[in-house]
């Protein structure tokens, strides 16, 4: 029943959502000669630089690959998906806090505060990884089928990404040292979760530690398809799955039970 009163507040307030992806998405470039170019613009440059650096520059190899540009996928695969992972929790944290005089003026379902969260790093993501898969095809590196893959694992991505921001999003509003602190952890994380290098480089002890790590078996899974062509391994994505799945349960309830305190402390 609560799923549904979502769903049907969500869908009333379509409207609001649009306007509020689009508005925010066209302040991002106002001032600016380019406009929207840049939103192609830099991450096409991200792409030559890693691309041009790691695979011409420095002939980077990843292990057990001769392709030339193994690295520089695997690479750009790690960072666009936590990239994606980064915005979603970093903008969720602080997204009641910056919509603070929005609540108290205008009556609207907070939860929609989420969605337009999900929604603009959806957009960001869309247009960097299209030009990604631009690149892959150009170089003659598409993985072919298994790239449909790729859908429902960054969904899985987006529940775990978005159930864990919206409870660091309540908990910021009564304690605000919650961003500070995982905007530090989030660096830690980054580091530990194969985005820069090979899961094989790692000790036996440290790849060890990596089954407990959520955004670990995500991002191999994301490099898997794009580097290798290979569907991902879905038994090891299924505790990520569930755990996304109860993240974004907890934080519905947290909503839930803390909403008119929420309004009172902003």
């Amino acid at each position: 029943m609560m799923a549904l009163a979502l769903l049907r507040n969500l869908a009333n307030y379509r409207g609001f959502i649009s306007g509020s992806v689009k508005r925010e998405f066209q302040i991002k470039y106002r001032n600016s000669i380019l406009g929207a170019a840049w939103t192609v613009l830099s991450p096409l440059a991200m792409i030559v630089v890693y691309t041009v650096v790691f695979a011409q520059v420095m002939h980077s190899r990843l292990p057990g690959s001769s392709s030339t540009f193994a690295y520089s996928i695997y690479l750009c695969a790690g960072v666009l998906t936590w990239g994606l992972f980064a915005e979603i929790t970093g903008r969720a944290q602080n997204m009641f806090l910056e919509h603070a005089g929005l609540i108290k003026k205008i009556n609207f379902p907070r939860i929609c505060l989420p969605v337009i969260v999900v929604l603009n790093a959806g957009v960001n993501f869309a247009i960097i990884f299209g030009l990604f898969t631009g690149f892959l095809v150009l170089s003659g590196n598409f993985p072919g089928w298994p790239y449909l893959a790729l859908l429902p694992v960054l969904l899985v991505l987006v529940l775990f990404a978005i159930g864990l921001g919206l409870i660091l999003g309540v908990l910021n509003v009564f304690f605000r040292d919650v961003a500070q602190f995982f905007t530090i952890a989030l660096q830690f994380w980054f580091w530990f979760t194969p985005v820069v290098y090979p899961a094989t480089v790692l000790p036996p002890e440290a790849r060890a530690l990596l089954v407990w790590n959520p955004m670990a078996p995500l991002i191999l899974a994301c490099q898997e398809i794009l580097v290798n062509g290979r569907w991902p391994h879905w038994a090891g994505l299924l505790p990520v799955a569930l755990l996304a799945v109860a993240l974004c349960l907890l934080g519905l309830q947290l909503f839930r039970l803390r909403a008119g305190e929420m309004v009172d402390e902003l």
